[in-house]
């Protein structure tokens, strides 16, 4: 019991848990109501701003830990934010990218959520905001980037393996009954003589389709927050350059290249992108807040659980690609899946 008072104890100093919120359980879905508000800088003003964190590959996974996927948690902080009535909201990205669907499903949930609420949102990219990173920043109102953040990485990516070699090695024979001839179109068991033209031309088509996407979202989010801008008198803004289609072939950008091609407004830090956020939304200073998942007490016993069965999990240094979910399109720079 001591062990547990302990832990418990200093989860609770992490932040400062603000409870003035006003509860609103007609107006907001379980998700969002079970949402605690941390206070993450005080200030004498009274308005808030929202900071949202987006870290590592973005997935529509359930996360084990708060029983919602990263999507879920997305949608329900935006939730909370409009329910409270906040002024502004930063999403801060570090990101290597993740699934293409749950990608969208975040973009399409920012895009609404300013739509509707007329609350700005700034990106504030970390370390890295590649791929499937920049794209649930391109509909925020503006992005502010470290002159040394990797994004870019524009494009789709399928990665498979073909262990047919292998399996031939070991004397193993796939057994195949099938209905049609793509039902088991790129199957890793086939012989690489074996995988068909189509095959090659439908997959080729999907990952042009969700490329030409990818690049339309940045098109409509860049110019529609340009127009935002400069509607509110906000010139600091920076447009797409006339040849910015021709880095988006999946390479690498720092800060500094992506702001020469108009795919980020900004130079700088947290602080920056706070400044920005406050200029936005006119205001002269506001409470920094989160939202955040209450700690899950029946969880945290199966750990205690799993301690004193006395196993030991060894992390082989597997590459990221052997623990993402086969079979999906990726918005994800190459470099970190292997």
């Amino acid at each position: 019991m001591l062990v547990i008072a302990l832990l418990v104890l200093g989860l609770t100093v992490v932040g400062k848990s603000n409870s003035n919120w006003t509860h609103h359980p007609s107006t907001q879905s379980p998700g969002a109501a079970e949402l605690h508000e941390v206070l993450v800088r005080d200030s004498p003003f009274e308005d808030k701003v929202v900071v949202i964190s987006l870290e590592g590959v973005i997935s529509g996974e359930i996360l084990s830990d708060i029983g919602s996927s990263m999507v879920e948690l997305v949608s329900d902080q935006l939730e909370r934010a409009a329910v409270e009535g906040v002024s502004a909201v930063i999403l801060k990205v570090d990101s290597p990218g993740g699934e293409v669907l749950a990608s969208d499903e975040i973009y399409l949930l920012l895009e609404k959520f300013q739509k509707e609420h007329d609350i700005p949102v700034v990106a504030s990219m970390g370390s890295l905001a590649a791929s499937g990173g920049y794209y649930v920043s391109a509909p925020c109102r503006w992005i502010v980037a470290n002159e040394l953040t990797m994004t870019g990485s524009i494009g789709v990516i399928f990665h498979s393996y073909n262990y047919r070699g292998l399996m031939d090695k070991v004397g193993v024979r796939p057994d195949i009954t099938k209905s049609g001839k793509l039902k088991d179109m790129m199957s890793g068991e086939k012989l690489p003589e074996e995988v068909l033209p189509e095959e090659r031309a439908i997959l080729q088509g999907m990952i042009d389709e969700s490329f030409a996407k990818f690049k339309d979202i940045i098109r409509t989010g860049r110019n529609h927050s340009a127009a935002l801008n400069l509607k509110d008198g906000v010139t600091e803004g920076r447009k797409l350059a006339p040849n910015w289609t021709e880095f988006a072939d999946g390479r690498i950008l720092s800060g500094q290249q992506a702001l020469n091609l108009g795919l980020v407004d900004e130079l700088g830090n947290f602080e920056v992108a706070l400044d920005r956020v406050l200029q936005l939304a006119r205001l002269d200073g506001a409470k920094l807040v989160t939202y955040q998942p209450h700690f899950r007490f029946p969880g945290f016993l199966s750990l205690l659980g799993q301690a004193r069965s006395g196993s030991v999990k060894v992390d082989l240094g597997l590459p990221l690609q052997s623990r993402l979910p086969e079979g999906r399109l990726y918005f994800m720079s190459p470099l970190h899946m292997h």
